[in-house]
């Protein structure tokens, strides 16, 4: 039996998410999993206006992520030093279906990302803060304690998550 899984992360913006998809879904069916890729979904978009469409793909999303028995997530930095956004949206909606929800980032912490990111931040007592005068969170996490606290474990690559999401979902 295969076992669904929705693959999480900023792939659908790549130059060719299709070829990127191919090779999550490759690893996938290595530990006996169905990668379920967001553009599965099929939608035909072309004659709705961007709020339709954005709706149209926000609804198929979740009909995908309904349809898992867990999600594997991509939480690398994206367009900034954090996670992309749709991603995070995506495992806080699976962890609160109780979907097990492995990541995976083989970067730096976060706050390491954030001083690359700004060129240095300024340390105020015993934080630090970014330019704006905001204090930047030290958990020694990959990305902001809410995504990196929720998932059941974060590992370095997909073939890593993979296995271990393997694992969770026939337990569970």
């Amino acid at each position: 039996m295969t076992i669904r899984i929705y693959l999480a992360g900023p792939g659908v913006f790549y130059p060719d998410p299709i070829a990127h998809s191919q090779e999550l879904k490759a690893i996938c069916a290595q530990y006996g999993l169905e990668g379920v890729f967001p553009m599965d979904a099929g939608l035909d978009i072309s004659n709705l206006n961007k709020h339709q469409a954005a709706r149209a793909i926000y609804e198929a999303n979740i009909e995908l992520i309904d349809s898992c028995a867990g999600v594997m997530a991509d939480m690398q930095a994206f367009r900034g030093p954090g996670m992309d956004g749709g991603t995070a949206f995506e495992m806080g909606y699976a962890v609160a279906k109780g979907l097990p929800v492995v990541g995976y980032n083989a970067q730096s912490t976060y706050l390491a990302r954030t001083c690359d990111f700004y060129n240095g931040l300024e340390r105020q007592g015993r934080n630090e803060v970014d330019p704006y005068g905001l204090t930047v969170e030290d958990f020694d996490l990959v990305d902001n304690l809410m995504m990196a606290c929720g998932v059941q474990v974060i590992v370095r690559n997909a073939q890593n998550a993979a296995e271990v999401l393997s694992r969770l979902c026939a337990a569970g």
